[in-house]
């Protein structure tokens, strides 16, 4: 018996020792399990944290939305009233700008071409005698311009005359007409210097290449409507890098795109009925594309300008809170937006017979 108990007790000492050291052995491998795990984990945040900071779609997205200008515009051509004065404008209707700044203006009730380079008083005549006419030197109710850098040219819109003409800047010679029998209301180039003309008449845009007689088909054409292959008044036209046109669809208040080839467009902004919501426009007379791939647009009837981006269901308002006036902060009637080299926004205040510029907005 007295051996029994001494089995007894050796058993008892034994397990006393050994299960500390199981149990130390087991919390040692969990901690070593835990450690191990977070360890990987961190590892492998990081690995994902450096691809995502590396991809370059993630570097887009991460670029500012959009631009800001400021809400003040500065008066750099007119403001002196409506008249044919050189330092007066009358229903300004487009614009261009070249890489000097120098601003060429479509001066709508003049029949002129005017141009203001950069910090001057005074506009100087480029074309057009403050009288309507049909001789080459002479114009009617112009409607829009556009400058072929390439060819240090000047298209005009010559609506009045149904015909288009170029004139080049070095010479200044008389313009050469380039399109005629054309009622036209937008002008644009590519970058091949392909020329593209919207007509109200025939409700299209088409595209003209040096030389040719007729021109290509490139949208609309298929009558008066609001389908997506038809316009209800095609004016200003825009062509991005892709060979996409942008047209702003007047009487059905919105922005059309085109993609190169495309037998029908896509609405890219407005397109809801007539109104001043955000999703809404009016009479919109011009649209042009930033480096940020956002729509910039003459929304002529609300008083404002919008920037837009292709998706997005709504727009928002970049110049012309206020509603309409001639205050610095206020438009009315816009018809033209335009960027100089620096990414300061121009707008042709066309009942206000002025050109404002706002500034970019340090970002």
């Amino acid at each position: 018996m007295g051996l029994l108990w001494i089995i007894i007790g050796i058993i008892i000492v034994i397990l006393m020792i050994t299960i500390p050291v199981v149990i130390s052995k087991k919390e040692t491998a969990d901690i070593t399990k835990l450690s191990t795990v977070t360890t990987k984990t961190t590892k492998m945040t990081t690995h994902e944290l450096t691809t995502t900071v590396a991809n370059p779609t993630t570097q887009v997205q991460s670029k500012p939305k959009y631009k800001k200008w400021k809400q003040h515009g500065i008066t750099i051509a007119g403001g002196n009233g409506g008249g044919d004065q050189l330092n007066q404008l009358f229903f300004p209707s487009a614009i261009s700008i070249d890489d000097k700044k120098a601003i060429v203006i479509v001066d709508y009730h003049n029949h002129r071409i005017v141009e203001w380079k950069y910090k001057s008083n005074n506009g100087e005549v480029i074309v057009g005698v403050n009288e309507e006419g049909n001789s080459l030197n002479r114009l009617v109710n112009p409607i829009d311009v556009v400058l072929d850098k390439e060819k240090n040219a000047i298209i005009i819109c010559d609506t009045g005359n149904k015909r288009v003409v170029r004139l080049f800047r070095q010479s200044q010679t008389n313009p050469q007409i380039l399109i005629s029998n054309i009622s036209c209301n937008g002008v644009a180039i590519d970058k091949d210097g392909s020329v593209y003309v919207s007509d109200w008449m025939r409700l299209d845009v088409r595209r003209w290449k040096e030389g040719d007689t007729d021109g290509t088909l490139i949208a609309g054409g298929n009558g008066q409507g609001s389908h997506l292959n038809q316009f209800n008044y095609p004016g200003s036209v825009f062509v991005d890098e892709d060979y996409s046109v942008y047209i702003s669809d007047q009487q059905n208040h919105r922005i059309m795109k085109w993609k190169k080839d495309a037998q029908e467009g896509i609405i890219v902004a407005g397109g809801n009925g007539r109104g001043d919501h955000l999703n809404q426009l009016v009479q919109p007379y011009a649209v042009i594309i930033d480096n940020l791939d956002q729509m910039i647009i003459a929304d002529c009837g609300n008083h404002r300008v919008m920037s837009w981006r292709e998706g997005d269901i709504n727009g928002s308002i970049v110049i012309g809170v206020n509603g309409y006036g001639d205050e610095s902060n206020r438009l009315n009637s816009p018809k033209d937006v335009s960027f100089d080299v620096d990414g300061n926004l121009y707008v042709a205040d066309t009942f206000n017979s002025r050109i404002q510029k706002y500034e970019l907005c340090p970002e």
